[in-house]
């Protein structure tokens, strides 16, 4: 499960893109400010040239019916293949750099993800 954040995601469109936001981004207004989602095809790369993480994965947008059977407890529904693995931080002005990106803890990335 993912949340995806509709109007947050269009700023990083445009700051990805060098475009204003207002000028060149489509704009749906009938999209909610949130929309949960089922993730599917993750996949965790790494930026050829600056090493830079980052994660390609699909969002299907799900209904409201199946948002709460998303939500069951863990018991009733299929057990997970894969061990799960977070980090929780309240991101502060020196977690964040120009770029977008934000900093996390060594130990904390390599917990989470994956090796290169």
């Amino acid at each position: 499960m993912a949340n995806f954040y509709t109007a947050e995601n269009r700023n990083q469109v445009a700051v990805s893109t060098n475009k204003e936001v207002d000028g060149h981004i489509p704009n749906y207004p009938s999209l909610p400010p949130q929309l949960v989602c089922q993730l599917h095809n993750l996949t965790m790369h790494a930026d050829v040239e600056t090493d830079e993480v980052y994660a390609q994965m699909t969002l299907q947008p799900l209904n409201a019916q199946e948002q709460k059977e998303a939500y069951l407890p863990a018991e009733l529904g299929t057990p997970s293949k894969q061990p799960t693995n977070y980090f929780c931080k309240t991101l502060t002005a020196s977690d964040t750099s120009t770029h977008g990106g934000f900093s996390v803890p060594r130990r904390a990335a390599e917990k989470v993800f994956p090796p290169l």
